[in-house]
C-alpha cells in the first residue's frame, strides 16, 4: 500500500475547546448532558467514551460556551496531560482541559483515533506554557494528517482493532501478574513480621490487631522500644523524605542544603540512620520507613530513636504492614478522614510484636531474599509490557502510514 495523501487537521475537522460552568451554580449541573474532563477520557477501556463523571443542565450548557460534538468524535486532552483521547459514543461537550474534533466529512474516525495515539510524543513535544504545559487548537490544527478514502480507513482501523486487542490482552494478562506479585509480597511480609517464619505453635497476643504470636515472642508499648528525637539545626546534612511505596530516601534534588540562615532552618528535625521516620498526616497510609543515613526531615514528621531491643530493620517492615497502619489510622485525629494526623503520644501507646533478636534478624534476611527474587520477576514483567506498548505503538505508526498493506495482512 502506498502512503496516503495527507492534510491538515483543520481540513478534516472542526477543533474546539470546552469550558466549565460556574460552579457554584447548581441549577447548571447535575443534568443530562455529558461533561468530559481529562479524568474521563484517561479512565476509558478501549477507545469508546461512553459516560462522564459529571453532567450539566442545558442552562450550564448555555452559560458557559462549550460545544457539543456528535458521537464518532474524537476527544482529546490538551493539558493534564496532553495527548490522551477517545472517541465519543454519545453526544457530549467538555471542560477547558480538551479539545473536540468533529468530522468535516463521512470518514472512519478510528483512524484518525488511531494515528493521533501514535502522535503522542510529538503532541507532548508541542505543548507550550510557563505554569503549565498545553497543545494549543492551532498547533494541533496544523498538524499534516494521512487522509486515505474511507474505505482504507475502514481497513486499517478493523486491522488495528484486532490487532491492537491482542496485545491489550497480553498486556493486561502481564499487569494482573504485576498486581499479584505485589499483593504476594505483602501477604508474605505481614505473615512473618506477626506470625514468624514459621506459623506452628501461636497463642494469643492479648492485642487486638495482632491477633496470634509465636510462643516465644513478647508484646511491648513502642513507648518502651523507641523515644522522639528532636534534634534541630544542622544545615550541612542532606533532605529526606517519606514515601508511601519505598518509606525513607534521599529527596530528589538531595543536593540541595537548607540555608543555615533561613528563617525555618530551626524547624526542620535530625534523623540519625536508624531512626523510624513517619509522616503524621500519611502514617495511616504507610508513609514510614528506616532512615538510611543522617539527614534532615520536614517538621510534619515524627523521628523515633530506637532505644529497646527491635531493630530498625524489622520495624521498618512492621511499621508498613496493612494491619499496623490500620492500627495507626484508628489512633488518629483529624475532621476529615483524609486530614487525619498520628503524633507521637498515640504511636508510643502501640503494643507491637516483640521477636527474639535471632528471629528479627532471620525474618529481615528472609524477606529480604524474597523480595529479591519477586522483583526479579516483577522486573521482567515490567519489560515484557514495555516491549509490548512499544509493539503496539510501532504497528499503529505503521499501518496508519501505510507502511503495511493491511489487505494482504488481513
Amino acid at each position: 500500500m502506498r502512503s496516503a495523501p495527507s492534510k491538515q487537521l483543520r481540513y478534516i475537522f472542526l477543533v474546539a475547546s470546552g469550558a466549565t460552568p460556574e460552579s457554584g451554580r447548581p441549577e447548571y449541573w447535575d443534568g443530562t448532558i455529558l461533561w468530559a474532563t481529562p479524568e474521563d477520557v484517561s479512565s476509558v477501556e478501549g477507545y469508546w467514551l461512553q459516560d462522564t463523571r459529571r453532567k450539566i443542565t442545558a442552562e450550564g450548557y448555555a452559560s458557559c460556551g462549550t460545544s457539543l460534538a456528535p458521537p464518532d468524535s474524537i476527544i482529546l486532552t490538551k493539558r493534564a496531560p496532553i495527548g490522551q483521547l477517545a472517541l465519543l459514543a454519545k453526544e457530549a461537550c467538555s471542560n477547558q482541559g480538551c479539545l473536540l474534533l468533529t468530522p468535516r466529512a463521512a470518514g472512519d474516525t478510528r483512524f484518525f483515533y488511531y494515528w493521533l495515539s501514535a502522535q503522542a510524543d510529538h503532541l507532548q513535544v508541542l505543548g507550550r506554557g510557563s505554569t503549565f504545559m498545553e497543545l494549543s487548537s492551532d498547533d494541533l490544527k496544523s498538524l499534516q494528517v494521512p487522509h486515505p478514502g474511507s474505505e482504507n480507513q475502514s481497513a486499517i482501523a478493523n486491522y488495528l482493532d484486532r490487532e491492537t486487542s491482542q496485545i491489550d490482552k497480553l498486556v493486561k494478562s502481564k499487569e494482573c501478574l504485576l498486581e499479584l506479585l505485589a499483593e504476594k509480597q505483602k501477604t508474605f511480609i505481614m505473615s512473618a513480621v506477626i506470625t514468624g517464619l514459621n506459623s506452628a505453635g501461636l497463642r494469643d497476643s492479648g492485642v487486638s490487631w495482632l491477633g496470634g504470636i509465636p510462643k516465644n515472642w513478647e508484646t511491648r508499648r513502642l513507648a518502651w522500644l523507641f523515644r522522639e528525637r528532636d534534634e534541630r539545626g544542622e544545615p550541612d546534612l542532606p533532605l529526606l523524605e517519606v514515601s508511601i511505596n519505598s518509606g525513607v530516601a534521599l529527596r530528589e534534588f538531595s543536593d540541595d542544603r537548607i540555608e543555615s540562615t533561613a528563617a525555618d532552618f530551626n524547624t526542620y528535625k535530625v534523623a540519625r540512620k536508624g531512626d523510624i521516620v513517619f509522616n503524621k498526616m500519611r502514617m495511616w497510609q504507610g508513609a514510614v520507613g528506616v532512615a538510611p543515613q543522617d539527614g534532615l526531615v520536614s517538621p510534619d514528621y515524627v523521628v523515633a530513636a530506637p532505644t529497646g531491643n527491635m531493630s530498625p530493620d524489622y520495624a521498618g517492615l512492621l511499621f508498613r504492614t496493612g494491619s499496623f497502619s490500620a492500627e495507626c489510622a484508628r489512633r488518629s485525629h483529624g475532621i476529615v478522614w483524609d486530614r487525619l494526623r498520628l503524633y507521637w503520644e498515640e504511636f508510643r501507646d502501640i503494643e507491637v510484636p516483640l521477636p527474639p533478636a535471632g528471629a528479627q534478624a532471620d525474618i529481615v534476611n528472609k524477606i529480604a531474599n524474597e523480595s529479591k527474587k519477586l522483583q526479579a520477576v516483577y522486573a521482567a514483567t515490567e519489560r515484557t509490557i514495555a516491549l509490548l506498548k512499544e509493539r503496539r505503538a510501532a504497528l499503529i505508526g505503521a499501518a496508519v502510514t501505510g507502511e503495511i498493506d493491511v489487505e494482504t495482512v488481513a
